[in-house]
């Protein structure tokens, strides 16, 4: 069985691996530019940078390498990790009491090749008020977070509608995941 490389130094990453099983041999986060082009839409974009972080990180023979990227879009807009608690807290305004998608893209590769897959989840923020917004701002808990939310926390009482992969809005879809793994004979 080939060693996993997990391309990702995301603790929620890991965590989801944990519950279909599965421990890395190995952390190995890729260090790429992820500005987005000038008018990409979402799911390319997401797609782009989870096949970027894998391109970045060469597999031994024995090793399989998993990247993924979460990237949060209302309409064609992407909203990534917010740079500071201004930026989030307009996220938050921007998504206050309107639907948004989660896309989440995982990237496999082996010496023998790359295999991908997608996930497009669409939720439902509820309508924010002044004061939810800056206690979850105080929690930090939006740092490091597509959107500037994370649902396993706080935020998850924002979102009253969900249509997805609940896994996938967290950090990496774990169906979409395994059937990747299996495929290479990690699982």
């Amino acid at each position: 069985m080939p060693k996993l490389i997990l391309g990702s130094a995301s603790p929620r990453r890991r965590e989801l691996l944990a519950q279909i099983g599965v421990v890395p041999s190995g952390v190995r986060p890729a260090d790429i530019d992820e500005t987005p082009l000038r008018d990409e839409l979402p799911r390319p974009y997401c797609m782009r940078i989870a096949q970027g972080k894998a391109a970045a990180l060469a597999p031994a023979p024995d090793e399989v390498i998993l990247c993924a990227d979460t990237t949060v879009a209302v309409g064609r807009r992407i909203l990534g990790k917010p740079k500071d608690a201004a930026e989030a807290e307009a996220f938050l305004r921007l998504m206050s009491g309107r639907r948004h998608k989660v896309v989440t893209c995982v990237v496999v590769r082996s010496p023998d090749g790359l295999w991908q897959r997608e996930s497009v989840t669409s939720l439902k923020m509820q309508q924010l008020s002044d004061a939810q917004i800056a206690g979850y701002l105080a929690t930090n808990d939006w740092q490091g977070k597509a959107g500037g939310y994370g649902i396993q926390g706080p935020a998850g009482a924002f979102i009253p509608w969900i249509q997805g992969s609940y896994t996938g809005v967290v950090g990496l879809p774990l169906a979409e995941t395994a059937q990747l793994l299996r495929h290479v004979g990690v699982l």
